[in-house]
């Protein structure tokens, strides 16, 4: 197989990137084939999803693989669930949409950029929900040793915006294939005070619901092809409870949720409370609507980015004395 040579990457964020090397697989055979010729010439390997969630390095020295994999098969079913079988190249929202078909749990994740492949690093998560509640397993190709995986919910070791995949296997796993257990009963998650809000009124289905999450995404986020962003780009800090007890002493209004190992804050709400909301450095800024949102106005560089990451974190830190931790990866 002959990769393309220098191809420019593309992500949400906009950032200016060249790959050494790329390729695009169908089939496992054929990512084997890739896996073999970047051995074979000492070439290291770098799978890229969607690139809504990566901060691209300018040269990437890599082969760089991208999944055209897109065949959904039930592979189980029993009178409460039914398992379904996705391939990781699948556009991740498609996937939510499609998933009505097969059950439900899946409604409050739609249009989150993305592929199912992409999903499990992150353990993408919104309005009350985790990707972690649905996954019954997780396939793949371990690149250090070349062999073919199967990772359970439990050795995937799910986290808030966390994995496995993230932390000891990061960059060391091709996700092939994810596996869902879907519920056949419809029981909506409302736990979200907008979405609560918006029941009190409306007829409640898998479609509205879907739709009301959309609408409130499109009405929080800004759209990627119209502002260059990342969405959420600062995970919520989790802080013990003497720390949480404390800033909520000095700041009474202080957004806080209950969190396994302590006390979760509202990142977005720190970063506009240090004076960022709205603001920018240079061709970057945290967006106007929401401060959680890091946007590049244009032509910003990864340079650029993290100079903006480093200064809110150090104003963020200054007033509170808490760390932000960026969801996005280096790739």
């Amino acid at each position: 197989m002959t990769p393309q040579q220098n191809i420019s990457l593309t992500s949400t964020l906009a950032l200016p990137a060249t790959a050494r090397y790329y390729g695009r697989y169908q089939s496992t055979s054929e990512l084997l084939s890739w896996l073999g010729w970047a051995q074979q010439q000492g070439v290291a390997v770098r799978p890229l999803g969607g690139g809504s969630n990566v901060l691209l390095a300018p040269e990437v020295d890599a082969l760089v693989l991208q999944s055209d994999m897109c065949q959904v098969q039930v592979v189980h079913e029993t009178e409460c669930h039914r398992w379904v079988l996705v391939d990781g190249g699948c556009d991740w929202h498609s996937w939510v949409v499609d998933s009505a078909h097969y059950g439900h749990g899946l409604e409050n994740l739609a249009l989150i950029p993305g592929t199912v492949g992409a999903a499990p690093i992150q353990n993408i998560g919104a309005y009350g929900v985790e990707l972690a509640e649905w996954v019954a397993w997780v396939e793949g190709v371990q690149l250090s040793t070349r062999q073919w995986q199967r990772w359970s919910a439990q050795d995937c070791r799910f986290a808030y915006r966390d994995s496995i995949f993230k932390r000891e296997l990061r960059g060391d796993v091709i996700i092939t294939r994810v596996c869902f257990r879907l519920s056949r009963r419809f029981e909506p998650n409302l736990s979200y005070q907008p979405l609560a809000e918006w029941s009190a009124g409306a007829q409640v289905t898998p479609h509205s619901l879907r739709e009301a999450v959309c609408a409130i995404r499109r009405s929080k986020l800004p759209d990627p092809a119209e502002l260059a962003n990342a969405g959420s780009f600062f995970k919520n800090p989790v802080v013990a409870q003497p720390q949480a007890q404390l800033l909520q002493q000095r700041w009474p209004q202080m957004p806080t949720y209950p969190a396994q190992g302590g006390v979760k804050l509202a990142a977005g709400w720190l970063i506009e409370q240090a004076g960022w909301k709205g603001r920018r450095l240079g061709k970057v800024g945290m967006h106007r609507q929401q401060a959680l949102v890091l946007v590049n106005y244009g032509g910003a560089s990864l340079g650029d980015i993290e100079a903006l990451v480093r200064q809110v974190q150090t104003d963020v830190w200054q007033r509170f004395k808490v760390a932000l931790e960026p969801e996005p990866q280096r790739f």
